[in-house]
């Protein structure tokens, strides 16, 4: 069966005989779906494929961009622009309404960033992003961050810059409190032996953007193989994360009430879509898939 309950706390989430549906297959790593409202499309990346896709359920899936500069996550912001991580080009992009590329972050402290991963953007309009890559021969900076970009796109702050690969990040429902995962970030004694385990981090939001009060919200660690990776809040606070074995869902503490199983080795992202927003699209590294859930999850500004 494709759900596993860990708590029964889940059955008010999904139903357990749920199936999860294959949209599309064959691609080099899906990421970053992003559904899109006013015309009830899926927006997605194939990033090492540096191609942009859309799914419709009465067109399926049809190329819309090629190459991406390796785009990856992708959401909207409150105006509706299409807000862009492009890793190969090592920037934040934001598309206007004519078509014209606006910068949103390319560079900190003069230096380049590394391969921005993934984006969300707050009701103010201010953009946070996490880019992983460094230190590396390869990057400028010697570090992987998380960054906040102001909504007049004037000032980049760095917030965190202790993480070993910062990937995917989400809000809470009143944005209070922000989530950031590591994918391999804890080091973790198991079996008399410390080794490195992917984690959720939460942070408080201060009315100015900055974060304060980190903790750990969750460890995913599991028999099966995934890592923490794409990230997303339902409207009840409740939060999912890609993980060991598929999608895991994780109350408003951290509790882990189970897993939605994919069946492959890595799990990348999901977004809510449909027009009820409680269908749970998911990426993986070569598929697109999808299943109904009971609860709506965050809306996208259209």
């Amino acid at each position: 069966m494709p759900i596993k309950r860990v708590s029964p706390e889940l059955d008010r989430i999904v139903s357990l005989d749920q199936e999860v549906e294959v949209l599309g297959s064959g691609y080099v790593v899906a990421e970053g779906p992003l559904w899109w409202k006013e015309s009830q499309h899926l927006l997605f990346s194939e990033v090492r494929g540096s191609r942009r896709w859309k799914w419709s359920a009465g067109e399926g899936v049809t190329l819309v961009q090629e190459p991406t500069n390796n785009a990856n996550g992708l959401t909207r912001d409150p105006q509706g622009r299409l807000i862009i991580c492009q890793g190969g080009a090592r920037r934040v992009i934001r598309i206007e309404p004519d078509g014209s590329t606006t910068v949103v972050a390319n560079k900190y402290q003069g230096l380049r960033l590394n391969r921005p991963n993934d984006v969300v953007v707050k009701s103010d309009g201010s953009i946070y992003f996490t880019d992983p890559g460094g230190p590396s021969p390869d990057t400028d900076l010697d570090f992987a961050g998380v960054y906040r970009v102001s909504p007049d796109l004037g000032d980049i702050n760095l917030l965190v810059q202790d993480y070993v690969l910062p990937n995917g990040l989400a809000f809470s429902p009143d944005e209070s409190i922000l989530y950031v995962n590591d994918s391999q970030g804890l080091l973790v004694r198991d079996d008399d032996m410390f080794r490195s385990i992917g984690h959720i981090d939460a942070f408080d939001v201060r009315a100015n953007g900055m974060l304060v009060n980190r903790r750990v919200f969750c460890e995913l660690r599991g028999e099966q193989s995934g890592i923490p990776d794409g990230m997303k809040v339902d409207v009840e606070g409740t939060v999912y994360c890609t993980g060991p074995g598929g999608v895991w869902v994780m109350d408003a503490t951290g509790k882990h009430l189970g897993t939605i199983l994919t069946g492959v080795d890595h799990t990348t992202n999901m977004a809510w879509g449909g027009e009820d927003w409680k269908t749970l699209f998911i990426t993986t590294f070569e598929t697109l898939a999808r299943i109904q859930l009971k609860i709506a999850g965050m809306p996208v500004p259209a």
